[in-house]
C-alpha cells in the first residue's frame, strides 16, 4: 500500500476479516463480497486514510457494492449500528462520495469470483468442490499477498487446490486447462500460498472465513484436511 502512511497490511486483514462476517450476519450475495474488497484496495491505492477511519472506507465500500449487487440494500444506518457507532450517517456519506469520485465512479470490475462462476463449470464442479474452492478463495480475500495474483488466476488456483484437497492427488484437466488458460505449473505458486493458509486458518486472531466454512450450511469445508503434499510438489 504504498500510498498509505498510518495503515498496514495487517489492518487491511482485520478488516475484510470482519467484513466477511458482516456478509454472512447481513446474507448479502458473494458478488458483493468481493466487489467490498476490490473497491476498498483500489480506493487505498489510490488515496491515503489515517487508521481511524479505514472501517469507514470498509462499511462505505459495502454500501457501494450493495447498490450495484444486491435488490435490497442496507440502510445506512444499518452500517453504522454494525461498526458499533463509530460514524454518522453524513460521514458515511461524504466518504462514499469521495470513494466514487477517487475510483472513477468505475464499479464494473472482473472480480475473482467472475472467473470463479466460468471455471467451476468448466470443471463439472460437484457442490463439496463449490464450497471448498469458495472456501479458498475468501482466505485469499485477507492476504493482502494474493493482489500481486491477477483475479483469473487466483480463481483458477482456488478450483486447483480445491481438487488436490478434496481428491488428495494432483489433478487438473485438460479441460480446466483449456478454459481457464492456465497450466498446472503456472497455478502451483499461488496453490502452495492457499495450502499454508488452509493450514493456519483455525490459528490466530483472523478466523472469521474458518469459522464461517466451519459450518453445516457451508458443508464444513474448513474442517477439510490441508493439501500439505503440494507444498514439496513440483512439475
Amino acid at each position: 500500500m504504498p500510498k498509505q502512511f498510518d495503515i498496514n497490511e495487517h489492518m487491511r486483514a482485520i478488516l475484510i476479516d470482519w467484513l466477511i462476517e458482516v456478509q454472512y450476519k447481513f446474507q448479502l450475495m458473494d458478488e458483493t463480497l468481493y466487489l467490498t474488497v476490490n473497491l476498498i484496495d483500489r480506493f487505498l491505492s489510490l488515496y491515503p486514510i489515517v487508521r481511524k477511519k479505514l472501517q469507514l472506507v470498509g462499511v462505505t465500500a459495502m454500501l457501494l457494492a450493495c447498490k450495484y449487487e444486491e435488490v435490497s440494500v442496507p440502510i445506512v444506518e444499518d452500517l453504522i449500528l454494525i461498526s458499533d457507532r463509530a460514524y454518522n450517517r453524513k460521514e458515511v456519506l461524504d466518504m462514499e462520495r469521495l470513494m466514487v469520485n477517487t475510483l472513477q465512479f468505475n464499479m464494473s470490475v472482473p472480480t475473482p469470483y467472475v472467473f470463479m462462476r466460468r471455471f467451476l463449470k468448466a470443471a463439472q464442479s460437484d457442490k463439496k468442490l463449490v464450497l471448498f474452492a469458495f472456501f479458498i478463495m475468501e482466505l485469499c480475500l485477507v492476504e493482502y499477498e494474493m493482489l500481486n495474483f491477477p483475479p483469473s488466476l487466483l480463481a483458477a488456483s482456488a478450483i486447483y487446490t480445491a481438487q488436490c484437497t478434496l481428491s488428495r492427488f494432483k489433478f487438473w484437466s485438460k479441460s480446466c486447462e483449456y478454459y481457464t488458460g492456465y497450466t498446472e505449473e503456472l497455478l502451483l505458486e499461488c496453490s502452495k500460498r492457499m495450502v499454508a493458509f488452509h493450514q493456519s486458518a483455525g490459528s490466530g486472531k483472523l478466523t472469521g472465513v474458518y469459522r464461517k466454512y466451519s459450518m453445516p450450511k457451508f458443508g464444513y469445508a474448513a474442517k477439510a484436511e490441508p493439501a500439505s503434499f503440494l507444498l514439496n510438489a513440483t512439475l
